[in-house]
């Protein structure tokens, strides 16, 4: 019982040293998660970041990072329809956001990310996040489109 106090404990840090800002200029945009993230429970899982940066400029660093994991296929920016970029689980409007991008595409890159926590050593293989940019990003009321990139994070060791 105690061993398994302990582990609840310690993944209790790792996730609140996960649910920092990641590095550089971004801006927590949680007005962007009804819109974005499922409802319920499940939404705590999610957190929704912003940046001036263009996606090639964000996906250069990150590619420097240690917790970034490189399997094939990630990181690779791919030009998407919004519905495709943004997923179904959100309570967003889909009609409204197609009409936003019209016949633009969203240019959308993703991978995943080991833990960043000084409790946890970098290299074991495990994802803990899922990352999704995608640029540019609809404004919050998805009246124009903003330039920069948009980052949803998804926790993958989320209860």
């Amino acid at each position: 019982m105690t061993r398994i106090l302990v582990g609840a404990v310690l993944l209790g840090f790792g996730a609140a040293v996960l649910a920092q800002a990641p590095q550089g200029d971004w801006r927590d945009a949680r007005e962007f998660l009804p819109l974005f993230a499922p409802s319920g429970p499940r939404a705590a899982a999610y957190r929704i970041y912003v940046s001036p940066r263009d996606l090639q400029t964000v996906l250069t660093q990150i590619g420097s990072e240690p917790a970034a994991m490189h399997p094939p296929g990630a990181w690779l920016p791919s030009a998407q329809l919004p519905l495709d970029a943004f997923g179904q689980t959100g309570g967003y409007d889909r009609a409204k956001l197609a009409r936003l991008y019209g016949a633009k595409r969203a240019l959308v890159a993703r991978g995943p990310r080991e833990s960043a926590s000084p409790s946890t050593a970098l290299g074991t293989g495990r994802p803990v996040e899922a990352w999704t940019l995608i640029s540019p990003y609809p404004s919050r009321d998805l009246q124009r489109l903003e330039p920069g990139t948009m980052l949803i994070v998804l926790d993958l060791a989320f209860p």
